[in-house]
């Protein structure tokens, strides 16, 4: 590759619009983008040039990033205000929620449908399986996701781990090392579920990491703001990406027809209405209204589900006007 288009590397923390590069053999150096164009997020493959003496706003080991490399996908949030992108060219989302602080099942559906929406792999972790009870209601909160399509169907349905990663870390790290083997993964969760408990069991010394990335990037005292981009393994083949973001969740770059066939469930049924631009609301002859029912059956959509498709579609449906 000529000096002009640039080196490769692969961006592994960024905090506003400047970034960490780590290059093949696994230095790393601070960059910032030439325009908005480059603007990369975690996980993208980049060229970039090192900054010519005396123009490295200080430091002689900066540089520009000069292009950002095609993507496999972009996982993003969208609200009124903004679009936050978490990470790129990831292979799975691994969304960690708890058992307490009870977790809020829209916000858990809303990074779901982000997933689908991307086509990207959703895993589902529950932690603090020790708390007896409150564990035993979540799982059965969980019940519609684990059993979606029926047992046999793993298309439809999504993969929930038990974890209780304060008292049994050893035998949850055995447990989620095959699932992340070779992959690169993005965990998300909402404060209190044990996300840098989890970063710090697979990744020891991801704290330390945290806080010397944070303070290269000017960061100081703001590292919950800072993604960043840990090797599980000393062949930098596994990879896990820790993002902040999770309390709130816009879906405002789907469009409303676009929920059905980012919800297995529903999309399950979809194809089999009336009306072929059925929205599932108020049509008649749709298959999808006649599959919500209470009770464990995996072929049926929960109350729950629904309702939330609905809110959904509503909120989704204000943001054309």
């Amino acid at each position: 590759m000529s000096r002009s288009a640039g080196l490769e590397g692969l961006v592994v923390a960024s905090h506003g619009r400047h970034c960490v590069v780590e290059t093949p053999d696994g230095a790393r150096r601070i960059c910032h983008p030439r325009g908005k164009k480059s603007q990369a997020v975690v996980g993208d493959h980049v060229l970039w040039q090192a900054a010519a003496p005396g123009q490295g706003r200080g430091h002689g080991d900066e540089g520009t990033i000069e292009k950002v490399l095609e993507r496999r996908n972009l996982f993003y949030r969208q609200d009124e205000v903004r679009t936050k992108s978490f990470a790129a060219n990831l292979d799975q989302v691994l969304i960690l929620i708890a058992a307490e602080p009870v977790f809020s099942e829209s916000q858990l559906a809303r990074a779901l449908i982000a997933a689908e929406a991307a086509q990207i792999t959703p895993l589902i972790a529950l932690n603090k399986s020790d708390l007896v009870e409150p564990f035993a209601r979540a799982w059965e909160r969980l019940w519609p996701y684990r059993h979606m399509g029926g047992d046999h169907d793993t298309k439809h349905h999504y993969r929930v781990l038990p974890l209780s990663l304060t008292q049994s870390g050893a035998v949850d790290r055995n447990a989620l090392l095959p699932l992340l083997a070779g992959k690169t993964t993005l965990v998300l969760g909402p404060s209190g579920s044990g996300k840098s408990t989890l970063v710090n069991l697979l990744v020891p010394g991801a704290a330390a990491q945290t806080g010397e990335i944070s303070q290269a990037l000017n960061s100081g005292r703001h590292t919950t703001t800072t993604t960043s981009l840990y090797w599980i393994d000393d062949a930098r083949t596994t990879a896990l990406i820790d993002s902040p973001g999770f309390q709130e969740f816009g879906l405002r770059h789907l469009a409303p027809t676009d929920l059905a066939r980012c919800m297995p469930d529903i999309a399950a049924h979809a194809g089999e209405c009336r009306f072929y631009n059925c929205t599932h609301l108020h049509e008649p002859g749709c298959t999808v209204m006649a599959q919500v029912r209470e009770g464990q059956d995996a072929q049926a959509i929960s109350p729950q589900r629904y309702r939330i498709y609905g809110e959904l579609f509503a909120e989704l449906s204000q943001s054309l006007y």
